[in-house]
């Protein structure tokens, strides 16, 4: 049984043209929101707004993520430009944690000084809101499936969604209570969900740009499997890492039974063929030892250990 991702994909110009028009719906309603909430003295809802604004610019750093990685290996970037979506994933969790901070320091000051805040104001412009957060989440949502750049993005906007109706809640408790405390309580819940939601996120995208290995995929278990193979009687100095999201590679030196050099190219091409079958690991380099002349005391993982000498026939 395989063990690796099964991605739902968009066709690339298909989800170009949804990247763009979730950015134009954001941006309209983030303008929207700051105005608004100026008018009506709402910190929430500038504080919903700036979560909504992270999320435009999260989708335009998306949208340039997508073209630039779509461009071909060359010699300055041999594995290809696709990491460069992991990179705008983690600017994009990174802005979302310092705003996250903001909100939190500007949700206390208001609630040292509560200002009067015009209730009917925030539950129009956050109902909008909400709507907007909808149709962007829509347009996103099935790229999200293959793209840990496309789904920092998505999960902005659930966030923003949900963020919205705290809005309208704290919006009604105005209207009908007139409790204005209830609006820097709302921004430090939409604050704290920020937080919680960008490091949850944040820990992936760090794991791939650290060369760690797929969390789906047990290293010790692939390397078992290519001591498995016929032929073989070691493995060490294993690197296992994602390349992207998408793409996991292993590079390791693998030891020939003695007597069995002759088949070597046979032997390498079955580890290749078994790691590709049951792991879905399409780049490897192997590089291969003669039983006889193998890396003395080699490590597992990296380290390269040294060949052992053989004594000259006397």
């Amino acid at each position: 049984m395989g063990h690796g991702h099964h991605h739902h994909h968009v066709d690339p110009e298909t989800g170009d043209r949804r990247v763009f028009a979730a950015i134009a719906v954001n941006l309209g309603l983030s303008v929207a929101q700051i105005l608004g909430g100026i008018i009506s003295g709402s910190l929430s809802l500038i504080a919903d707004a700036l979560h909504n604004f992270s999320d435009a610019i999260s989708l335009i750093i998306a949208f340039t993520a997508r073209r630039i990685a779509r461009r071909p290996h060359d010699a300055d970037m041999t594995f290809g430009y696709g990491r460069v979506e992991v990179v705008a994933a983690l600017i994009n969790y990174t802005t979302l944690i310092v705003i996250g901070l903001y909100l939190l320091y500007e949700a206390a000051m208001r609630a040292v000084d509560p200002q009067p805040v015009t209730g009917w104001i925030i539950l129009i412009v956050a109902g909008i809101a909400l709507v907007v957060d909808a149709v962007t989440a829509a347009l996103t949502y099935t790229m999200s499936k293959s793209s840990v750049n496309i789904r920092a993005a998505f999960l902005h906007n659930v966030a923003d969604a949900l963020g919205s109706i705290a809005v309208i809640v704290a919006g009604t408790l105005i209207l009908l209570y007139d409790w204005h405390l209830v609006d820097p309580i709302v921004t430090a819940l939409i604050a704290g969900y920020i937080l919680w939601h960008s490091a949850r996120e944040i820990r992936p995208v760090i794991r791939i740009l650290m060369l760690g290995s797929p969390p789906e995929i047990e290293t010790r278990g692939v390397l078992d499997a290519v001591r498995g193979v016929d032929g073989v009687t070691g493995v060490h100095h294993a690197h296992f890492w994602q390349m992207d999201e998408r793409r996991a590679a292993l590079d390791a030196h693998v030891v020939i039974a003695e007597g069995r050099w002759n088949e070597a190219d046979a032997i390498k091409e079955q580890v290749k063929t078994i790691l590709a079958e049951t792991y879905e690991i399409e780049h490897t380099t192997l590089e291969l030892e003669c039983a006889r002349h193998a890396c003395d005391a080699p490590s597992e993982f990296g380290g390269r250990g040294h060949r052992r000498e053989t004594a000259e026939p006397g």
